[in-house]
């Protein structure tokens, strides 16, 4: 079974967000990816702020999970199919060493 590996924080009726989505699923599964609307999911655990703090501004925004927390990376719009890809690279990379 895939697990979510990555988070893209987003809100309905965001337009960049369904582009993001679109950019997202070139490369991703959606077994591999969760959609967390900012404003239905106050917050997530390994965060202490809420998601309309930390990315109210921003979304949307993908953030690729790994084991630890603290080393999780995100990507800030606008993103391309290149850094997904790049991303996606790095988590599977590090998930082997």
């Amino acid at each position: 079974m895939i697990t979510k590996q990555f988070n893209l924080y987003g809100s309905e009726g965001c337009h960049l967000c369904e582009q993001a989505l679109a950019i997202c699923l070139t490369v991703l599964t959606h077994e591999q990816l969760n959609e967390i609307d900012i404003i239905e999911q106050q917050s997530v655990a390994h965060e202490a702020k809420s998601l309309v703090e930390l990315y109210g501004v921003h979304i949307p925004v993908l953030e690729a999970l790994k084991n630890d927390a603290s080393q999780s990376r995100k990507l800030f719009w606008p993103f391309t199919v290149e850094q997904v890809t790049e991303l996606l690279a790095e988590l599977t990379k590090s998930e082997f060493k």
